[in-house]
């Protein structure tokens, strides 16, 4: 019986990875550029500057599953953690604005962006505490933030309005669905999806770094 739970578990796990898995395979490390072809951050209106805050955290694939990954981190009040990583992660965009790294460090910027899924992972795999969380979603928010510098303030405020909307109703989804997916996954489970997502942080550093 205990060989069959552990076989369940794991099969589990492999099917909650895979659609992320699938998407990871099929898209770049991470998005530079505005989504749907909008315009760069010193042309953006306050139209598009909502449309890009919206879409930045969603199509981008290192933030998007660094958001996914919170399910399974095993946090004990997982909804008490929303408004926290919001506002850390608007404060690290707000921070791009008066504080940009020069374009050379951009590659090394992904690549430590990418190293945070490997980061969650041992927070998942409690290596590292859960604090870490915090930091690290306050430089995905940084590098967000990039993306807008020298905008009006009419479409900042809007991309950050765009990024509160995106990140936070995600957060909501994925933080209310934490307890149930734990549970479903088990502790098996729970490592083995840890395992990958470390193992998709050091591939996507890895070519953040090579291109």
């Amino acid at each position: 019986m205990t060989m069959s739970r552990a076989a369940g578990s794991r099969l589990r796990a492999a099917m909650v990875v895979a659609v992320p898995l699938l998407t990871v395979a099929s898209m770049a490390p991470a998005q530079a550029h505005h989504p749907f072809g909008l315009a760069e951050g010193t042309q953006l209106n306050g139209w598009q500057g909502l449309l890009s805050g919206i879409g930045h955290p969603l199509l981008g694939p290192d933030h998007l599953l660094f958001l996914l990954a919170l399910a399974f981190v095993g946090l004990k009040r997982p909804q008490a953690w929303t408004v926290p990583l919001l506002a850390v992660g608007l404060a690290g965009s707000g921070l791009a604005q008066v504080l940009s790294l020069p374009a050379a460090w951009g590659p090394w910027t992904e690549a430590l962006v990418a190293l945070s899924l490997a980061l969650e992972g041992l927070v998942a795999l409690s290596v590292l505490p859960s604090a870490w969380l915090l930091p690290l979603f306050g430089l995905h928010g940084y590098l967000l933030g990039g993306m807008v510098v020298g905008a009006e303030p009419t479409p900042l405020l809007a991309y950050f309005a765009g990024l509160l909307l995106a990140q936070g109703a995600l957060l909501l989804v994925v933080t209310s669905l934490s307890q149930r997916l734990m549970g479903w996954l088990g502790a098996d489970g729970r490592r083995l999806v840890a395992g990958i997502w470390i193992g998709i942080g050091g591939a996507f550093a890895w070519v953040a770094l090579a291109s």
